[in-house]
Order: C-alpha cells, then structure tokens, then sequence
C-alpha cells in the first residue's frame, strides 16, 4: 500500500513521477472501471515508462460507474451540482483523512496555516444541498481558524458586510470564498475598500447568471471590493486536491498534482506545453478512486506547470473517449 505521507510530501519532479508510474500499476489492478478502460485502449503498464503514457479516465464515468481503487468501507460521498446535465457525478471516499490532509496541506503550501485567518465563505448554491466537497473544506478551514467570526453566509448579505468591514478596519487577515454569483450579489449590493481579505471565487454561476469570462468577472470582482487582484480555486467533486490561483487567474499546483493538455480531436494525445487543450488531471492523493482524470475544461500549461483555465467543453461527451458502456 502507497502512503499518504509519502504522496503528500513529494518534493522533486522525478518524486513525482516515480510515484504517478507506481500508483498508475496500483489504479490498474485495484479499479474494475479504470482497468477496463485501459484494456479497452490495449493499454498495460507494461507499456508505459512515462508519465505522459498513462491513460486518463474521462471524467463522465464518475457519473455512471464506481470509480474505486480501495475495497475499504465508503465514508462519504460527494456529488457535483448537477448544472450541467441531469446526472450528477458521485465520488465514493473511503478515506477522508486523505482529502482533508490534501487540502490543508494545500492551502498551507499557498497562504501558510489557515488558522491566521477569519474564514468566510459565500456558498449558498452549495450549502443548499447535501454531497459538496467543497462545502466540507469549507467547514473544515472554518473549524481549523478558530476565530469566532468565521462561519458560512446564505442570503445575509448585509450581516455580511458588516462583518467584512470592522474585521477589514481592524486589519485582520480574512479570507473571503465564495460562488460567482453570489460575490456579484454582494458587490451589487454593497461597495467596499478591502486592504486585509483576500476575495478568492471558486467559479460558476449554477444558472443564476450569465456565465463571464474571468477578466471580465474579475475586473467586476476588484471593483467591487476594492482590490488589487482576486484569487481563485481550482477543484471539482472527483477531485481530492485543488490548485490556487493568487492573481490573474494563473493556477499552482501543490506538487501531488499536475495539469496535462490534450488534443480536443484526439482525447489520447497531449499537448506540447503552452498550447491550449483539453485539461488532464493528474491528482495522487485521489489514490483510492482514480488519480487521472480527463476533464471537461480547456486550458492551457505553461513551461513552469502553471496553467490556466480558458473554458469548457459542451454537454457531449469527450470526443474519442466514450469507449465504454459496461
């Protein structure tokens, strides 16, 4: 069995890789679905040396199939919103221990301990449902601050800005998360001059609003608040790890994660850095369910693996992977 310490802590590029090789062999003979995705392809770890050989596992069969590489109990399940088809993707964790290790090493990594901050986070889209992952990290960096101040808002946009105001007045260090829409609401709403709170938006409109490109929404995010720069998070329901953006929308990655392009007319070729493409994942401590993700997003990687997100795919599935139908 692969460590969790071990996959949290790799610290070198050929670590990385070494690892990614080893927990490919694992995922293809401990997940059923990705075996047979990979068999489908005439693909065996024989046959791959490379990193860039390990096949990704598109990212609709988290809607269909169990995508388990564990036999351990399920302890919780998450699941996406759902605004982009009826059926909604299920991520079966038998091991929350790993997430939350993934992501306040994360976050850690990006802004030091999350304990130094007031933690508010804007997710009414989320909290209105069971199953977000995203809640559950939300509530977690809540918990870990130990400020008072810290807690979830719905639709009390006016406590909420009260709230931003005397902690920002008083200089503390506060950390604003929130949905698109939901930051649009509030600066619609109300106008501020924030000098000590990060505003870090966590993307999507779940169909309230008219979906923006992130200048433009960003631009509107500065304005409103009265900052210099708005952060992002990169992180989806199949996902145990997120990648940060601190500016300008350009994302890192902590160094368990990698972001690959692919060609959008040929789901098995990458690439070359640079180039816009269709965003692969690779996410090492996702060790139980599946660590190589083809995503629905485009994006683009850039020679130091930072990579940004330009868009997404339409409902279809991914051209050139819908091989399977078990």
């Amino acid at each position: 069995m692969i460590d969790t310490n071990t996959i949290l802590n790799i610290q070198t590029e050929d670590d990385f890789n070494a690892l990614a090789l080893k927990i490919f062999k694992f995922q293809f003979e401990n997940n059923r679905v990705y075996r047979s995705f990979c068999d489908l392809l005439y693909i065996h770890p024989s046959d791959v040396k490379l990193v860039e050989d390990i096949p990704f596992l598109p990212i609709q069969f988290f809607k269909t199939h169990k995508v388990l590489s564990s036999k351990e109990s399920v302890q919780t399940t998450f699941t996406s919103s759902g605004t982009t088809g009826n059926t909604t993707s299920k991520h079966l964790v038998t091991n929350l221990k790993i997430y939350e290790q993934s992501f306040f090493n994360g976050f850690e990594h990006f802004y030091g301990s999350v304990a130094n901050y007031v933690v508010l986070a804007l997710l009414p889209s989320y909290l209105e449902r069971k199953g977000s992952s995203l809640i559950y990290m939300a509530d977690a960096f809540i918990k870990a601050s130990k400020h008072p101040e810290s807690g979830f808002y719905l639709n009390n946009l006016s406590e909420l800005k009260n709230t931003l105001i005397r902690l920002d007045s008083e200089g503390k260090k506060v950390l604003l998360i929130g949905v698109s829409f939901a930051l649009l609401d509030l600066i619609e709403a109300y106008q501020f001059r924030l000098k000590n709170t990060i505003i870090m938006e966590t993307g999507g409109m779940k169909g309230r609003r008219k979906e923006l490109i992130r200048e433009e929404l960003h631009t509107l995010l500065k304005q409103g608040f009265g900052v210099e720069t708005i952060h992002s998070e990169y992180g989806m329901t199949e996902l145990l790890s997120q990648g940060y953006s601190n500016k300008n929308g350009i994302f890192k990655c902590p160094n368990w994660m990698r972001i690959l392009t692919r060609d959008t007319e040929d789901a098995l070729t990458l690439q070359p850095k640079g180039k816009a493409g269709a965003i692969n994942v690779i996410d090492l401590a996702n060790i139980n369910s599946c660590s190589f993700i083809a995503t629905q997003d485009l994006g683009r990687v850039y020679e130091n693996n930072t990579f940004e997100i330009i868009g997404r795919f339409d409902n279809s599935d991914i051209r050139g992977c819908n091989l399977m139908v078990l």
